[in-house]
C-alpha cells in the first residue's frame, strides 16, 4: 500500500482524516515491510512482538486505538465486538513464544479491522 502526500492529513477534521490515519496505522503495524521477491508482508507487529510479554501488550493498545476510532466513526456494537475478537485472538495467540510471532504475521488483525471499518463506511453510503 502506498500513500500520497495528500493522505497525510492527520490534522484535518472528520471521518476522512480518521480513516486515513487508521489506514496508515494498520498498514504500519501489519504490512509495512516485505521480503524481496515475495508477496510476503509484515509490519511492526512482527518486530515489536518479539519482545516478551511487553511487545504484545503495546501492540494490543495500538489495536484498541483503532477500535476506539471505529466507535467514534459510528460502527455498530456487533462490528466493534468482531474487531475486539480479532485483537483478542491476536494478543493471546501472539503471546506464545516463537509460534505466536508467526501467528501475528498471518492473522493481521489490524488490517482485518480496517476492512471492517471501510466496509461499514461504504455500506452506509458515507464517503471519505
Amino acid at each position: 500500500m502506498t500513500f500520497a502526500a495528500a493522505d497525510w492529513t492527520f490534522g484535518a477534521p472528520g471521518a476522512a482524516a480518521r480513516v486515513t490515519r487508521l489506514r496508515w496505522l494498520a498498514w504500519l503495524i501489519d504490512g509495512a515491510f516485505g521480503l524481496p521477491g515475495t508477496r510476503f508482508r509484515f509490519g511492526l507487529n512482527s518486530v515489536i512482538g518479539l519482545l516478551p510479554v511487553g511487545g504484545d501488550a503495546v501492540l494490543g493498545v495500538l489495536s484498541l486505538y483503532i477500535i476506539y476510532e471505529a466507535a467514534r466513526l459510528g460502527l455498530p456494537r456487533h462490528k466493534l465486538a468482531r474487531m475486539l475478537a480479532n485483537v483478542g485472538i491476536e494478543v493471546i495467540g501472539g503471546s506464545v513464544p516463537i509460534l505466536g510471532d508467526l501467528f501475528d504475521i498471518v492473522l493481521k488483525a489490524n488490517l482485518r479491522n480496517l476492512a471492517i471499518i471501510e466496509d461499514h463506511m461504504r455500506a452506509s453510503g458515507r464517503t471519505w
